[in-house]
């Protein structure tokens, strides 16, 4: 029987080189495990905790370092888990399956070419033209109720951020996060016909 594996994508703020790596969920589980860019500029800390993995991550975005708290079940089976900077909105590491957390990596290294085109001014996105079109599909998907919240309430406010879009569940406090910087961000949405809000406990 093969190992399980998870894969484990970031962008270093210094060097801005991609690094995905996979380690087996054994040697994830069984002791703290950091993984540093060959630069030596940055690097993810993973640490289990029995009912959650504790992540520290670098932020190509800001420059910093953020810390969160994910479930363990989350953690080892979803496809792929997204974290990212609160000052900026823009993902900063991915956890999960090899080939979704190559495209995402793909995808963010577009969003940081944009990032590094273009100094951020107040009142400005990473692509206003892409943030201007998916606030306009959200609101065609919005008119049509195709907005909800798995908890049931169709309830929801909305927070735009620098290059993601969140739409929170004042019901339950369950949060849908859009990124929102690159044309196939805004494919992604067009695609839809409907936005559901996962559950606080989902």
């Amino acid at each position: 029987m093969a190992e399980e594996m998870r894969t484990i994508g970031f962008i270093c703020p210094k060097c801005r080189q991609s690094v995905i790596v996979e380690r087996s969920v054994f040697s994830l589980t069984a002791a703290p495990t950091r993984i540093s860019c060959p630069c030596g500029g940055a690097y993810v800390q993973v640490e289990y905790q029995g009912d959650r993995f504790v992540v520290e991550a670098p932020c190509v975005a800001c420059g910093g370092r953020h810390l969160t708290h994910c479930p363990s079940r989350a953690f080892l089976k979803q496809k792929a888990i997204s974290f990212s900077c609160g000052k900026t909105g823009m993902d900063c590491c991915y956890i999960g399956d090899e080939g979704t957390v190559y495209q995402a990596v793909r995808r963010l290294e577009e969003a940081v070419d944009k990032l590094d085109e273009k100094k951020e001014e107040e009142g400005s996105f990473l692509n206003d033209i892409v943030m201007k079109e998916m606030l306009g599909e959200l609101k065609d998907i919005a008119s049509r109720g195709g907005v909800f919240c798995v908890c049931g309430s169709k309830r929801w406010s909305l927070k735009i951020h620098y290059s993601s879009i969140e739409l929170d569940c004042p019901d339950c406090g369950g949060i849908l996060r859009l990124n929102a910087g690159t044309m196939d961000d805004l494919n992604d949405l067009c695609c839809k016909d409907r936005l559901v809000i996962p559950g606080r406990n989902a």
